[in-house]
């Protein structure tokens, strides 16, 4: 479970304050505005970014202070984060290791994560000569090498096309689902929530408004859900 206990940060005469619980295999979605600190409370469950109260806890271990590496956690941006003068397998295998000195077990495990993604067939272009959405999965395939049981997606698929990003938040969907994995996404269309994730939460202002299920939302939807209906 990850649990926000009374989390506070503040900067710029921004301020985000909140408090929430997330089972172990649940996916849930940020929803909001920008500057309503979707991107920001996912750097402090990260660590790019540290509270200045409260705590982070990941199944009852408290986090808050922990070193970018130590975290149980993998995040995904929207710019995906590739090198360019690197093959879509050196992208991916930097998540193992940085130094790209790779051992024979090392290397079967980037060619079968470029696999699940649908990219077998790729490892060796760099990502100039592949689509936006192949970028994409390589992104993803670097992101889950790393086999970490949290993962934080800040708006990953945003620059693609309507019919690619519903594809790769399926792709995403299916391999949560097979690993198990804890999912928080920022983003800012309800569709792309209701696609991948089981909870919502609406952010406003640093505070987080709504805190409900997906399912049948569209049926009898709240008040302060309107505006993204």
């Amino acid at each position: 479970m990850l649990s926000l206990d009374k989390l506070r940060f503040a900067q710029d005469g921004f301020t985000l304050s909140l408090s929430g619980r997330i089972a172990r295999g649940e996916r849930v979605a940020l929803l909001g505005a920008s500057g309503s600190g979707k991107s920001t409370l996912l750097s402090l469950i990260a660590g790019f970014e540290r509270a200045e109260a409260g705590r982070i806890l990941w199944a009852g271990t408290d986090i808050t202070a922990a070193p970018v590496a130590a975290r149980p956690v993998s995040i995904l941006f929207q710019d995906g984060n590739l090198f360019p003068h690197l093959t879509a397998f050196d992208n991916v295998a930097l998540g193992l290791r940085p130094d790209l000195r790779l051992s024979a077990e090392d290397r079967d495990r980037v060619a079968d994560s470029l696999s699940q993604v649908g990219l077998g067939d790729h490892a060796g272009k760099r990502p100039a000569a592949l689509s936006g959405g192949q970028q994409a999965r390589v992104a993803l395939a670097r992101m889950l090498l790393r086999d970490r049981p949290l993962a934080l997606l800040d708006e990953p698929f945003a620059a693609l096309d309507p019919g690619l990003k519903t594809e790769m938040l399926a792709l995403v969907r299916e391999l949560c689902a097979a690993r198990g994995l804890t999912l928080l996404m920022a983003c800012h269309d309800l569709r792309d929530a209701e696609r991948l994730c089981d909870r919502l939460w609406l952010l406003e202002d640093g505070a987080k408004v709504l805190d409900l299920g997906l399912s049948g939302l569209r049926d009898d939807p709240p008040e302060g859900l309107r505006p993204w209906m």
